[in-house]
């Protein structure tokens, strides 16, 4: 019996022991293959073409026409500075024109913005009439919804009945 135990008994020292000294070893770490030479170096690329430069939009291209209330009647001044961008449109082919409708307060959302859609779209006809193509020209309404002037009397109201225009390339 007393063998038995001191088997035990060494083996509980002997096999921790054991397992420390293995468990400590240095690991042996493959060393990567040296890496391939670099290719040699392609040659830079052409010069990619610089993009046509874009001319600057002159103020008149982003002056607002206005109406009178309740109506979507070009006047003779929106019509003349309607011509006037027409003529820029022309010698800028590739020039975009969004065309935004806007009233004033007075009136239901629905009726300002269907309001909103007449004025623009009234500038629109103008211009294709004048040789701009449709397809360069969009139209939204923003009804009431983007006032120039907040304030609730004639003179605000005179300023935000009116079509914006903004262009794009």
């Amino acid at each position: 019996m007393q063998k038995k135990l001191w088997i035990v008994l060494a083996l509980l020292v002997v096999l921790p022991g054991f397992l420390f000294t293995v468990s400590c070893q240095k690991k042996v770490q493959a060393q990567a293959p040296a890496p391939a030479p670099a290719p040699a170096p392609k040659p830079a690329p052409a010069p990619a073409p610089a993009p046509a430069a874009k001319p600057d939009v002159p103020a008149f291209m982003t002056e607002r026409i206005f109406f009178d209330f309740d109506k979507s009647v070009l006047k003779l001044e929106a019509q003349a500075l309607l011509k006037k961008k027409a003529e820029w449109l022309k010698a800028n082919p590739t020039a975009k024109l969004l065309i935004e409708g806007n009233c004033d307060e007075r009136g239901t959302n629905e009726y300002n913005l269907a309001l909103g859609e007449r004025r623009a779209e009234s500038a629109k006809k103008f211009l294709v009439d004048l040789g701009i193509d449709a397809k360069r020209i969009s139209t939204i309404s923003y009804g009431e919804e983007r006032p120039i002037d907040p304030r609730s009397n004639e003179e605000a109201w005179a300023k935000n009945r009116n079509c914006g225009f903004v262009i794009s390339w």
